[in-house]
């Protein structure tokens, strides 16, 4: 699989894409009605792509992938993601079903469980924003919902997060 597939499928790049917040210098999240609005920049962390190729994916292949994550477009890392894709539907566009869970550290702590099903273009290099649907969380995060808009940022995503109880 090549590097630009795997990247589309990112929940928290975007997928993605990806949290974890320090007590020293936590996010700052804008309380909504019962819930928290945050953006997060994920960026991925490198692999071994020794067995990466250019042929196409077929339904059934999956890879899985890293964020390490800021506040800032190359800031202090805040955290991580780590999310899984499953190949569903083959050709142009395939669809990609991403599962990831973002940790979050400090104020607020928990973890975010995420999941979407993507359809992309093996061959583009702009790929287009898309949402995650936040399934649930632990901690400061038990029984969120609500979703996470992830958008190709250059090096990075954008992660929006908008959670609500």
């Amino acid at each position: 699989m090549n590097r630009s597939f795997r990247r589309i499928g990112a929940l928290g790049a975007a997928t993605a894409a990806a949290v974890a917040f320090t007590a020293v210098a936590p996010v700052a999240a804008a309380p909504a009605a019962d819930g928290f609005e945050f953006t997060l920049y994920a960026k991925e962390v490198p692999a071994d792509d020794s067995g990466e190729t250019d042929q196409a994916p077929a339904v059934g292949d999956s890879f899985a992938f890293a964020d390490d994550l800021s506040r800032t477009k190359g800031g202090e890392s805040v955290g991580r993601d780590g999310v899984g894709c499953t190949v569903v539907r083959a050709g142009n566009p395939a669809d990609l079903l991403c599962v990831g869970n973002f940790v979050l550290n400090g104020g607020p702590g928990g973890q975010i469980a995420g999941q979407t099903m993507l359809s992309v273009d093996p061959t583009d290099d702009a790929p287009a924003a898309f949402d995650i649907a936040v399934t649930g969380g632990t901690g400061d995060f038990k029984d969120v919902r609500g979703y996470i808009r992830s958008t190709p940022d250059g090096d990075y995503s954008r992660l929006e997060f908008h959670l609500t109880r």
